[in-house]
């Protein structure tokens, strides 16, 4: 069954048509494809509003961003049911080109409310729909994901697990796992470790089974080829700006060794590449945050673009999930003097500083008594009012940029209206090869995903027919007996009986044990708290 999402023209009218001026620019119906791209490169600035590019821009030097040669047009970011999006929701939607509600992952919402979309079968709640990456695999394209924050966090998990609760790390980690990557690279080892999950699971051991593991930079410079999980920090990586190269490597560095081993792979590969700190840095209005990693995932740009311009048949899309905070420059205290207050004013107060917010936390003493001099030394900042050091004082270290943030983006006359996220349109970015027209226009954020789907040749609709087959309905058409037992609520398990067989299925795995013997499944058995969801590979186990 086709499911509703906003979906583009046809493909195999657009393998026939011309490469003509019109071809090279399109909004997502009139997009054409001349010949399948072999590579796609996603890569997304979590909470980047435009301003935060802007002020990043000006901050180097008012020099041209790799970005900037790439701006195609809009994206609009509202979910399923409100105008302004959750990033689960809005990662999901450029993951699968479906509309989602606040905290799915990877799954449908409960209604389509916003106008415009339509109406959801009821019977379709919840229920996992297959992402472009899974599509990929399914194809036989090596498949990677990136992020600065943890691995499970909302997007990465958008496109590699499925679950109503972006919070349930356990779940999408262990979906993660099993999801059988070519190569995952960020953080949150913590959150794999048997000690400190409900199920007690030992994932880091499980993942050393099947990938080379690296923890430093050092160790990820020296693989060259094969699957890679790398993780450099038990939870999220540091902002850029005050991030050590000998303990954690830049998303640059990052994203050049996944091309370098993915691009090995004779069928062409996907990969996704999340600034994920951008967007805490907007939620903390903190400036320096933004700027610094801003432009770290700039750089990122810069070497996904270097390579498909070399290979000539990779595309590379960069958007933004969801604007965030409302930064701009200038405030309230340029209400009267915004045309003649010059850009020094704006930039000279960022320049002085040499750490973010949060790096400023471990040159705090631990009874804070030097935070004037860390202030200035660090900062710049030498006229702290009492209530400020007072603020810093009380502020606990992982909330540090939420204090020191706002102080210098007063100084700077950066202005903020909210620390959450914001419902404006963001800037498409697309660097399309000759054998595919450029997205172009304003366009809705599920658009993303039909543009990938369409320039490799995938069809999400049959991957999620292929993934998500509601597991009690198939098996009991076929005379079996089910069972959910989540007697071991950490560790259910699906469990089908007929004649002879036994199958048993652990949810967020891809295993069926049949009548004890293992077999691997081509993707990992769900469940959405209502439902399990099995690969029609398991369905075909029982005849």
């Amino acid at each position: 069954m086709k499911l509703n999402r906003i979906i583009s023209g046809l493909l195999a009218a657009a393998m026939t048509f011309t490469m003509t001026e019109s071809v090279l620019a399109a909004g997502i119906n009139d997009v054409h494809v001349q010949n399948e791209v072999k590579n796609v490169i996603l890569l997304i600035p979590d909470g980047m509003s435009t301003g935060a590019l802007t002020l990043s821009r000006w901050y180097n030097g008012g020099n041209e961003l790799n970005l900037d040669s790439m701006a195609s047009g809009l994206v609009r970011t509202y979910s399923s049911d409100a105008p302004i999006a959750d990033s689960a929701p809005a990662g999901t939607a450029m993951a699968t080109g479906y509309k989602s509600h606040t905290g799915f992952v990877g799954v449908l919402p409960d209604v389509n409310s916003m106008p415009g979309l339509e109406q959801l079968n009821p019977d379709d709640k919840r229920k996992p729909v297959a992402t472009i990456l899974e599509a990929a695999q399914l194809d036989g394209k090596a498949t990677g994901i990136i992020a600065t924050s943890e691995i499970m966090h909302a997007t990465p998990a958008d496109f590699t697990a499925h679950d109503p609760s972006r919070k349930n790390y356990d779940s999408i980690s262990e979906q993660q796992v099993y999801q059988e990557l070519n190569v995952v690279i960020g953080s949150g080892s913590k959150f794999f470790a048997e000690e400190n999950r409900k199920d007690n699971e030992d994932l880091i051991a499980e993942i050393k089974k099947n990938y080379q593991y690296v923890t430093s930079p050092a160790e990820l410079r020296n693989i060259t080829k094969g699957n890679l999980w790398a993780m450099f920090a038990p939870s999220a990586l540091a902002y850029d700006f005050d991030r050590d190269p000998a303990k954690e490597p830049s998303i640059e560095e990052m994203t050049k060794k996944a091309i370098e081993l993915l691009s090995q792979d004779e069928d062409g590969f996907f990969l996704m590449v999340e600034g994920s700190k951008v967007d805490w840095a907007a939620h903390a209005n903190d400036p320096i945050g933004v700027i610094s990693d801003v432009l770290a995932f700039d750089k990122a740009v810069g070497a996904a673009l270097d390579f498909a311009k070399a290979d000539g048949n990779t595309l590379v899309i960069a958007a933004t999930d969801h604007g965030n905070s409302g930064i701009s420059i200038g405030n309230s205290s340029t209400d009267n003097s915004y045309d003649k207050t010059p850009l020094s004013a704006f930039i000279n107060p960022l320049k002085r500083a040499s750490l973010t917010g949060e790096g400023i936390a471990s040159k705090l003493n631990a009874d804070r008594s030097n935070v004037a001099e860390v202030m200035s030394q660090y900062y710049g900042i030498n006229d702290l009012t009492a209530e400020e050091i007072e603020a810093i004082k009380n502020t606990e270290d992982g909330d540090m940029n939420y204090s020191v943030g706002p102080m210098i983006g007063k100084r700077a006359n950066i202005g903020f209206t909210t620390k959450g996220h914001t419902g404006e349109d963001v800037t498409l970015y697309v660097y399309a090869p000759a054998n595919i027209s450029q997205l172009t226009g304003t366009v809705e954020n599920t658009d993303i995903a039909v543009y990938m789907e369409k320039a490799m040749g995938l069809d999400l609709d049959q991957a999620t027919d292929r993934l998500f087959v509601k597991a009690r309905d198939v098996f009991e058409s076929k005379g079996a007996k089910v069972e959910f037992n989540n007697s071991d609520v950490n560790n259910p398990v699906f469990i089908v009986e007929k004649d002879n067989i036994k199958i048993e299925m652990p949810i967020n795995k891809n295993i069926a044990y049949v009548n004890g013997k293992a077999v691997k499944l081509d993707g990992v058995v769900v469940f959405n708290g209502i439902n399990v969801y099995v690969p029609q590979s398991a369905a075909d186990l029982i005849k």
